[in-house]
């Protein structure tokens, strides 16, 4: 990084971690057509050299460690890397690497842009309507991981917290609760919300919406949104936020109020608002064209992300990145889960992961890269050349995992070719 922008060089080395059970097998695909991409469209003078990382399960068995010194250290100073799905057990067990990963390097933005590609198969109607563009806080909230258990000495001393401030009287069962602590700062609020407004500005994008559930949590989430406000109206001129709007209806009447916000859209300016929680599930599924950009908390969105790409497809194809844009580093990901029932069957659909790393050629400026790749994975995607999740009519060509990887590198180079 240097003045706030990331230096690439031509040849630059971007780790990897293949991941633990369809790991291995979906980036194969992904690499392929990774290479693809670079060298059509860069014409050999740019190349990646892969630098290969252990994490989870894999690297356990080769070193009894989830997460291995020497791979943190190499992720620092590379700044830039790529992973497949890692094991992470439920109740029991090594704590999650994936979070462990973001709260390390501080990726405290988890950005997932969600949006349909013609020929998926979707349980709504209209997933054209959908083209939402997440942005996740990824280090606070209940994933901070503080927690005590049912009759230990940490949740008995929480019980006898809460009665000393009076509060015990909210728990039902406090002899039978397991407790947890929801942190939501200031700090982590506004990066994150700082990020979502950059992003709708520099992309032109409608509106952002502030999602919260600050009607019941109001001292954290009702913060987030208070915070979230007062970051985007500091953008001045640029935006126009439904505080604004509420106090112009204040001062000056509802009429007042509906002409600004006219005036404000007329000129372009970014539209802020926010929506409770529960509300947004229920807007995006009747009417998903009325968000462009999302701000949300860490649990919030872990469910949106998940809802949203449901109705374009499903996370097979759901890519998603984890980004400081502070100190330029970043992990891209696939987001979907390890299926270690399918290991080894070279059957399953790899498109998360390679639409992960179109994010990632997005964000070192090689754009042209990314380009082929989603118009190779649109094109593929459009003529039924599918995996079999995807294989939903009777003209598809199914292919496996590393079939389909190739078939979209060939797309790559014979598209750019006709060009």
């Amino acid at each position: 990084m240097k003045d706030g922008q990331l230096q690439v060089p031509d040849m630059p080395t971007i780790p990897f971690i293949e991941g633990d059970g369809i790991g291995p097998e979906i980036w194969g695909a992904a690499k392929t057509v990774f290479d693809a991409a670079v060298k059509t469209a860069y014409h050999g003078q740019k190349q990646v050299n892969w630098l290969p990382l252990l994490a989870g399960e894999t690297a356990f068995k080769q070193t009894h460690e989830w997460l291995p010194d020497k791979t943190l250290a190499n992720l620092q100073n590379y700044l830039v890397g790529i992973k497949g799905p890692l094991t992470t057990p439920i109740g029991v067990g090594h704590r999650s690497i994936n979070v462990t990963l973001r709260q390390k390097l501080d990726l405290y933005a988890c950005f997932r842009p969600v949006t349909y590609y013609p020929g998926s198969p979707s349980p709504v109607v209209h997933p054209e309507n959908v083209d939402i563009d997440v942005f996740r806080e990824n280090t606070e909230d209940i994933y901070a991981g503080i927690e005590a258990d049912v009759g230990t000495e940490d949740a008995e001393e929480w019980e006898q917290l809460l009665a000393k401030q009076g509060k015990l009287d909210k728990v039902r069962f406090p002899e039978s609760s397991a407790f947890g602590i929801k942190p939501i700062s200031k700090e982590g609020s506004s990066r994150l919300v700082k990020a979502a407004v950059d992003y709708a500005l520099t992309h032109e994008k409608h509106t952002l919406t502030l999602v919260h559930k600050g009607n019941i949590m109001k001292k954290t989430e009702g913060s987030f949104k208070q915070w979230g406000y007062e970051v985007a109206e500091s953008y001045g001129d640029r935006v126009f936020t439904t505080n604004q709007y509420n106090a112009i209806r204040k001062a000056q009447g509802q009429a007042a109020a509906d002409q600004a916000d006219a005036d404000a859209r007329a000129a372009g300016k970014l539209i802020v608002n926010d929506v409770i929680t529960d509300n947004f599930f229920q807007q995006a599924l009747l009417f998903p064209q009325h968000f462009d950009v999302v701000a949300t908390m860490n649990l919030n969105g872990d469910y949106i992300s998940d809802a949203l790409a449901a109705q374009v497809g499903g996370i097979g194809i759901a890519p998603g990145g984890n980004i400081n844009y502070q100190t330029g580093r970043a992990i891209f990901e696939a987001t979907h889960g390890t299926a270690p029932q399918f290991a080894g069957q070279n059957k399953l659909n790899p498109t998360s992961i390679i639409l992960s790393g179109a994010m990632m050629f997005d964000y070192i400026g090689w754009q042209t890269a990314a380009k082929l790749i989603r118009s190779g994975i649109s094109q593929a995607i459009a003529t039924h050349n599918v995996t079999e999740d995807f294989a939903k009519t009777p003209d598809a060509t199914v292919y496996s995992t590393s079939g389909f990887g190739d078939y979209v590198a060939k797309v790559i180079v014979s598209g750019f070719k006709r060009e």
